[in-house]
């Protein structure tokens, strides 16, 4: 036996296993939509695809239940793959290699996929109980939620026929989720003219490793370190006091992760060197004091390499810098309504060289408040034109207004105060959630949104707390039983 087909609920971990072994990137998920088909074949139950790929599987009502409304189950079937540097790794086609470490379960190097896998698994365990007296449940399962949302877009007409909507993408036992915030990508393209490299220079390399990283919602107001800016601060000043001159940035992959590792190679000239060295050995020792509560792994490294045959025009790499230097990053406002919640931030996710030249800079900005979102990327784009760049928008998605008066979530809390003797918080949050979209289509459903425990989402630091699956179970039953 596996070491996760030991835990409980068993049918929960056995199928949350059989989802790590397959590939699913967002955009590829060819693999897993064919093993859920599979699944609802191999038990018999109803399916219907829309043309976008999401898939609806149906169970019937148990006969005590019949005539009740159905009761839609949703999650997401793409994972966000990000993997250690020094991983080797093939998201395409490899499995993620599972292990139980104490009282959670992670992944060797890699994120675990539990964002949405364990979603789906209570999903697909909740079919095919026999034990279960349920309304008629539909599950859900949307593609592409991690890079725009594209499922729940474009999801067909006459896919749900459900009241309530339970989405299973929370990261947080004891918790019922009612509202999310609404979201938007800017991105900047900044020319980045090269020249031929002049003599008298020498070239470094500067990296930095080691960051925490996380869901660019969930944990924007944690305190972490932002490897491209942290890249940047050091540029900033190198252009300033030595004449540094860029030669190629690369920091971050996704648009809804907090970037963990940035690299740089630049020159200065030859006559630099010492005092580049001595200003590095301040710089480390600053980010390090600054960060070391939230990040105690953060290394960085200067090392001198070959020189390059290239670099950046001075004007263009001036104008990028300062526009990194220059552009907000993080926690912009917090609720004054509901004490805690991030009200709108926005991200630094990336950096890197354009497949048709130049350099892309990806960034992400959250609002619980439609206004404040667009106010948010103005900024954004104001600062990044300055710098030179072409800037454009993605089309976006909206938040989810909370409901205190929806039945759903009474029952949601009474069965969760009965079962474990404790009052769960009800509270929105700042990452992005489907169940706007689901709402613009579906304006009569009630929704609440719940998990087990999830941390550090969207990183290979990511690890699912075990004891919580069992409580997400018995709360997803109770719900369904008693709706």
């Amino acid at each position: 036996m596996s070491e996760l087909s030991k835990l409980a609920p068993a049918g929960v971990w056995t199928i949350f296993e059989e989802i790590t072994r397959i590939p699913r990137p967002s955009k590829k998920e060819e693999k897993i939509i064919a093993y859920l088909i599979d699944f609802a074949v191999r038990y018999g139950l109803d399916y219907r695809q829309d043309a976008i790929g999401n898939l609806v599987i149906t169970r019937a009502a148990a006969p005590s239940m019949a005539g009740k409304p159905a009761v839609v189950l949703q999650s997401h079937v793409d994972m966000v793959c990000e993997k250690n540097s020094d991983v080797g790794f093939d998201f395409d086609c490899d499995p993620i290699q599972v292990y139980v470490d104490g009282e959670w379960v992670r992944a060797r190097g890699t994120t675990l996929g539990a964002d949405d896998g364990i979603g789906m698994a209570a999903a697909l365990a909740l079919l095919v109980d026999s034990t279960l007296e349920a309304p008629a449940i539909e599950a859900l399962f949307t593609v592409d939620e991690e890079t725009g949302l594209t499922g729940a877009f474009n999801l067909g007409e006459n896919m749900l026929t459900g009241k309530y909507l339970i989405n299973l993408d929370s990261e947080d036992d004891g918790e019922i989720f009612i509202g999310c915030a609404g979201g938007i990508d800017t991105v900047a393209t900044f020319p980045a003219p090269m020249t031929a490299t002049p003599s008298g220079l020498s070239f470094f390399r500067l990296a930095i490793t080691g960051l925490s990283g996380g869901h660019s919602g969930d944990d924007i107001n944690k305190g972490l370190a932002n490897s491209n800016k942290l890249m940047t601060r050091f540029l900033w000043h190198g252009l300033r006091r030595f004449g540094l001159k860029i030669s190629t940035l690369d920091g971050g992959n996704l648009r809804n992760a907090i970037p963990r590792e940035a690299v740089a190679t630049f020159a200065v000239p030859t006559g630099e060197v010492a005092g580049l060295r001595e200003y590095y050995e301040r710089y480390a020792a600053e980010v390090r004091a600054e960060f070391s509560a939230t990040e105690p792994r953060l290394a960085t490294s200067l090392t001198e390499v070959a020189v390059a045959q290239k670099v950046m025009e001075d004007s263009a790499a001036r104008g990028l810098v300062d526009a990194l230097q220059g552009v907000p990053n993080g926690v912009l406002a917090m609720s004054t309504s509901m004490p805690g919640l991030v009200e709108t931030s926005t991200n630094l996710a990336s950096v890197k060289p354009g497949e048709e030249g130049g350099i892309v800079v990806v960034t992400s900005q959250r609002s619980s408040i439609d206004s404040a979102r667009f106010d948010a990327a103005a900024s954004v784009e104001s600062v990044f034109e300055l710098g030179g760049a072409t800037v454009t928008h993605s089309e976006g998605y909206p938040g989810w207004k909370p409901d205190l008066t929806s039945h759903l979530l009474r029952v949601g809390v009474e069965q969760y105060r009965r079962l474990f003797d404790v009052e769960p918080k009800v509270r929105a949050i700042h990452a992005g959630l489907e169940c706007g979209l689901f709402l613009k289509k579906y304006p009569h459903l009630e929704m609440i949104s719940i998990g087990p425990t999830v941390r550090g989402v969207h990183s290979p630091d990511e690890r699912l707390e075990i004891a919580t699956v069992d409580r997400f179970w018995k709360h997803l039953v109770a719900i369904l039983q008693n709706i």
